[in-house]
């Protein structure tokens, strides 16, 4: 499932190509990519139509593009949804699910590509009042770390109530956005944290350790695409991040700790795993 670093990279190539043009046609291509839109394909097309795309924006995971009309295009894109801006006259991919058409000669389209058929596209009513045109099914979503508006003090105080342990409460989009399986393990590692250390054991100078490590795991990762495993995840020009490169924890079960040399282990947990180095993240004593 991408998670902020690779969301932001699409929404970066969204803003450069489809900022500022009108939609000239909407092409469904296949119901489930459009089955988080109520009324169906036909009226996800017809109120499209003529609709200016705005600056493409996003909340942590999550990703839209504010249209005219006080509107917004949401898009989920599950674990294999690619948004792609290709030439017009490019050859169909196999797994393209819907199509837009602008109307200026710019040469380019907008398409959705999905694979498994997870993810997809709804148009929603924007919140009332606000700027970004933030799509009213996601007002209850957190800011994410790398917002200039993410709360610091709030988040440690939140943090501290939620009397859970640290990976689930980072994982929950509710107080932190945008902290997946994957980051949530890298800064773990960076933080030398347990990922079942109890969340009412922190200080604020943890809290504001951790904060960083997030931070930072996430900018090194925008800095080089993302993180590709496989062919599924791309930027809007088809292209794969490379930051799996450089993982410290995730996926690197039996190899060397690149800061102790221990070896890394893999436990089960909430239907994924946690990587974690035994020696630099002891478990919390009982």
């Amino acid at each position: 499932m991408p998670e902020l670093p690779e969301v932001e990279v699409v929404r970066r190539g969204l803003e450069r190509w489809v900022r500022g043009r009108t939609v000239a046609e909407v092409e469904v291509r296949h119901p489930r990519a459009v089955r988080r839109h109520t009324a169906g394909a036909v009226d996800f097309a017809t109120r499209l139509k003529g609709q200016r795309i705005g600056a493409a924006r996003r909340r942590g995971k999550y990703l839209w593009l504010p249209v005219t009309d006080g509107l917004s295009v949401l898009a989920h894109l599950g674990m294999s949804g690619q948004l792609l801006v290709q030439p017009q006259d490019a050859p169909d991919e196999k797994h393209l699910r819907i199509r837009f058409t602008f109307d200026d000669d710019a040469g380019t389209e907008l398409r959705f590509v999905d694979q498994r058929t997870f993810g997809g596209l709804s148009l929603h009513d924007a919140v009332p009042g606000d700027p970004e045109g933030l799509p009213d099914v996601i007002a209850h979503i957190a800011r994410d770390p790398l917002d200039p508006a993410f709360d610091d003090t709030a988040f440690h105080e939140a943090l501290r109530r939620r009397r859970t342990t640290v990976k689930r409460a980072l994982l929950d989009q509710s107080l932190i956005s945008g902290v997946g399986n994957i980051y949530a393990d890298e800064a773990l590692w960076r933080s030398r944290l347990h990922y079942d250390r109890p969340t009412a054991t922190f200080t604020r100078p943890r809290t504001a350790e951790l904060l960083g490590h997030i931070r930072d795991v996430m900018s090194a990762a925008l800095a080089v695409g993302g993180t590709s495993f496989d062919s599924l995840y791309v930027n809007v020009n088809g292209e794969s991040g490379y930051f799996e490169r450089s993982l410290d924890a995730y996926g690197r079960e039996d190899e060397p700790c690149r800061r102790c040399g221990t070896a890394m282990r893999r436990r089960p947990w909430m239907n994924r795993s946690s990587y974690f180095c035994p020696r630099c993240q002891r478990p919390p004593r009982p």
